[in-house]
């Protein structure tokens, strides 16, 4: 965090466009504090700013600032530094960076990478959208199981200074399939006249090219790994996946399926910096099938429009009836979305879930219902508001409450798994699209229940 004085030191510097003064004051700054300080300031003095650091401040900075501003720099930045920035940038970060921008700004970033760099890029780009191939970084040590401890940390030293990590190494055959992975500290501690080989066991967790980024954040979960290689169907080593990258993705993640838990589609920019236009197209489209589907509560009121009639007194539990089963329906669904991203609940668990729901929606039904019917009965004894039939009313009422929640319950917990049997996105199902066509079924039931009771008396 910047302190005031040094702000206002370094602005004086910048609006005075003293290059020399601004490059004695920020030589020893770090990273983060140069992207807060490019944050606050005018294009004209991020420029210059630029043109003060550092190649090495310059790129660590670059890849640190938010990916907009990323993008927005490109067109101020001298070609030079872009080149530059771009040749230094770790592969993952530069093909987020590339995969966000149009093709005419593509085309002349690629040109300004070496030979080296652009084959990695495309490589990289080249892979399916939201697969491991696009998070990979192909910046990894890889030694040979014949070499000796001591060729191998001759090697790492030599080698070393451009890896993504050095916490584990990776042991490859002569056309470069993966055979271990083994941790450095093993190799520090082991003779120096050993092979690799002797230190080696097989038994390595390695992760698919064409897996999806979601794939990624389970696995890492499941082994407590701060790396892991990536590899093609014959096993060759392609490149390594860092914790730090499934971490970035995994917020992206559970922000989207917040945002469409509540029926928004996902925001690919902080909410503050999403156009108003832009936040209208996420959000009206679900509104307006929310609003139809409540078109069809309307619907089905009408539909039992006779029954209202002749028991006005049924309309006065309608929003008793439908948000029941509604809030009853978002919990499952809440609860089984959660369950699918954390890979703790699989297609092949349906039979299972359905169960569990079927017994928590009786039991929350009867508990629900419960209090329904005790509700008509104390206003019974004090009021006349439900006539001589009070006790029909309230076993209607009662019985409604189990119906609505057992169907709400099953309807949350299995609408999600039936998304992600077809390949959509579970976090779809979204709580008010569950409450909305809970709804709907709702009145259905309240009134089919409430016609047989009540038959011969209210109706």
């Amino acid at each position: 965090m910047l302190q005031q004085q040094q702000k206002e030191e370094i602005k004086s510097l910048l609006r005075e466009a003293d290059l020399a003064g601004c490059k004695a004051y920020l030589e020893n700054w770090l990273p983060a504090e140069l992207v807060e300080l490019i944050d606050e300031s005018p294009n004209e003095h991020r420029v210059l700013i630029f043109k003060a650091i550092n190649r090495e401040q310059a790129f660590e900075t670059y890849e640190s600032l938010d990916l907009n501003l990323q993008i927005s720099l490109l067109d101020i930045l001298p070609p030079r530094q872009v080149q530059l920035i771009l040749n230094d940038m770790s592969p993952d970060s530069r093909t987020a960076l590339l995969e966000d921008i149009d093709n005419d700004l593509l085309n002349r970033l690629l040109k300004l990478l070496t030979p080296k760099e652009r084959a990695i890029a495309l490589s990289l780009l080249g892979y399916p959208e939201n697969s491991i191939g696009r998070l990979m970084t192909p910046d990894y040590i890889a030694i040979r199981k014949e070499w000796s401890v001591q060729y191998a940390l001759d090697y790492i030293r030599e080698n070393g200074e451009n890896s993504e990590t050095l916490n584990i190494i990776y042991i490859v055959d002569d056309k470069g399939h993966l055979i271990d992975d083994i941790k450095v500290a093993e190799i520090l501690l082991a003779d120096l006249h050993i092979k690799i080989e002797e230190l080696i066991d097989g038994k390595y967790t390695a992760l698919s090219v064409t897996d999806d980024e979601k794939v990624a954040i389970s696995e890492f979960k499941k082994h407590n790994r701060v790396v892991l290689p990536v590899v093609d169907t014959s096993q060759m080593l392609l490149g390594i996946i860092t914790v730090d990258d499934v971490l970035q993705l995994a917020e992206q993640e559970y922000s989207e399926d917040i945002q469409k838990l509540g029926a928004v589609e996902a925001l690919e920019e902080p909410y503050m910096e999403v156009p108003m236009y832009r936040l209208l197209q996420k959000r009206a489209p679900w509104l307006i099938v929310l609003f139809i589907g409540e078109m069809f509560t309307a619907s089905a009121m009408s539909f039992f429009e006779h029954e209202i009639q002749r028991a006005v007194v049924l309309a006065l539990f309608i929003p008793l009836i439908v948000s029941s089963g509604g809030n009853a329906g978002s919990q499952a669904a809440t609860l089984i979305i959660r369950a699918l991203a954390l890979g703790e609940v699989g297609m092949k668990d349906w039979w299972r879930v359905m169960r569990r729901e079927i017994i928590s929606g009786l039991m929350l039904g009867l508990i629900l219902g419960s209090i329904g019917f005790l509700r008509v009965a104390a206003w019974a004894m004090f009021t006349d508001i439900y006539g001589p039939h009070w006790l029909l009313i309230g076993i209607t009422i009662g019985i409604t409450l189990i119906g609505v929640c057992l169907w709400g319950t099953v309807m949350g917990s299995m609408l999600p798994i039936v998304l992600k049997r077809f390949g959509a996105d579970p976090a779809t199902s979204s709580a008010p699209f569950i409450a909305t066509l809970v709804d709907v079924t709702g009145l259905v039931i309240y009134f089919s229940i409430a016609a047989t009771i009540l038959s011969g008396t209210l109706l």
